[in-house]
């Protein structure tokens, strides 16, 4: 059975562009209210069955997580989908940022979009959406990121964070202490603010262990003294690009060892829960057809297996997926409904293989995050 597509609820797509009709004035998605500034917090990977399950350890962010406060992010459930769709209010079949390493198949090439970016791969053409930062500097709304100073300038922030002012903070309590100097500064604008240290404690350790504690702890502490800040007219929502889930070296699947599963397979790319795989140009339809049975004998119990046309079909990437990204999915996309992760043990690392904290597929915990309202958005 295929997973059921998005409903019409608002997503995460809607987040960031809601918040600038806030400042504007409009309607909008979220049904937020008029306010001069408006602060938008992605905590990487932090999933609301993760906020859920270690509530006592942040207090405030859970104080705002209801039933109804939860929203879903996009597939592949990985930042560099997630993130596009944020900050251009589309879905990754508008955007073309559909994967973490996906198929560059005018040079014939898997990169990755978090880190990969070079001479052949121009950010402000590969991500295909204007940003919600320039459409906010067109009609004059200052906006801004705050971030790591590593990410300043980086291909993939030059792709979804273009037409804003970047600035940064070492600490999370520096990122929040300077968006409270830039609401501050100014009488309208709307901040973004990134908080990576989760997700970087749950690839590492978990989102169970102690590293993953502490940071939500101090993710927590930083956002209680910042809500203390706030004005009447300003609003700030938390939110994150996807959930996390632990996965033991015992649920690795190494599937280039499974006989027939890579036969006429070039190119291997996605992510270890959401797979993509492309065959060679000059593989038969005959041996694509018995690829994908392969995998779905094999697998199919555990895992969606779908075509390419098939997933398109079923809207897994947004409603319309345009033609320029259409070669850049997978001709068969492997996404992991059961407790496992998928590797392909040819060209593995050592870190890769290492990783605890996963991300990328369909489940409730990678898709579903919270969205917690604070300020006059509570009101």
């Amino acid at each position: 059975m295929l997973a059921a597509t998005q409903t019409v609820r608002p997503s995460l797509a809607d987040v960031l562009r809601s918040s600038f009709d806030s400042v504007a004035g409009r309607s909008n998605a979220l049904g937020l209210p008029t306010v001069d500034r408006a602060v938008v917090v992605i905590v990487d990977g932090l999933g609301a069955v993760n906020l859920r399950a270690r509530a006592g350890h942040a207090r405030t962010l859970a104080s705002a997580l209801t039933r109804s406060s939860t929203i879903q992010t996009v597939f592949p459930t990985t930042t560099v989908a997630a993130l596009a769709s944020l900050t251009t209010g589309e879905q990754p079949g508008v955007h073309g940022m559909v994967g973490y390493e996906v198929l560059d198949a005018e040079h014939d090439r898997v990169v990755k979009l978090l880190t990969g970016w070079d001479d052949r791969l121009d950010p402000l053409t590969w991500q295909r959406s204007g940003t919600l930062f320039e459409e906010a500097a067109a009609n004059g709304v200052p906006s801004f990121t705050i971030g790591s100073e590593r990410f300043r300038g980086s291909g993939f922030s030059q792709a979804v964070l273009r037409g804003a002012e970047y600035l940064s903070g070492v600490s999370i309590a520096d990122r929040f202490t300077e968006a409270r100097r830039v609401l501050d500064q100014n009488d309208t604008a709307v901040v973004y603010l990134y908080i990576s240290e989760l997700d970087q404690a749950a690839h590492r350790d978990g989102w169970q262990s102690e590293r993953w504690l502490r940071a939500l702890e101090a993710t927590d502490a930083a956002a209680n003294e910042f809500l203390s800040s706030l004005g009447q007219r300003e609003g700030m929502l938390v939110t994150a690009d996807h959930g996390v889930i632990d996965l033991p070296q015992h649920a690795h699947v190494l599937f280039d060892s499974v006989p027939g599963l890579v036969d006429g397979i070039r190119h291997v790319a996605g992510e270890p829960r959401g797979l993509q795989l492309y065959f060679e140009p000059d593989a038969s339809p005959d041996q694509r057809q018995r690829v994908l049975e392969r995998w779905r004998s094999a697998e199919g119990d555990r895992s969606w297996v779908l075509t390419r046309d098939e997933i398109v079909a079923q809207g897994w990437f947004g409603a319309d997926v345009a033609d320029e990204v259409l070669p850049r999915v997978g001709d068969i996309v492997v996404a992991a409904r059961k407790a496992i992760v998928y590797y392909d043990s040819r060209t593995a690392s050592e870190t890769a293989l290492a990783m605890v904290g996963q991300h990328g597929s369909r489940s409730p915990e990678e898709t579903t995050v919270p969205l917690l309202r604070f300020g006059a958005f509570a009101r």
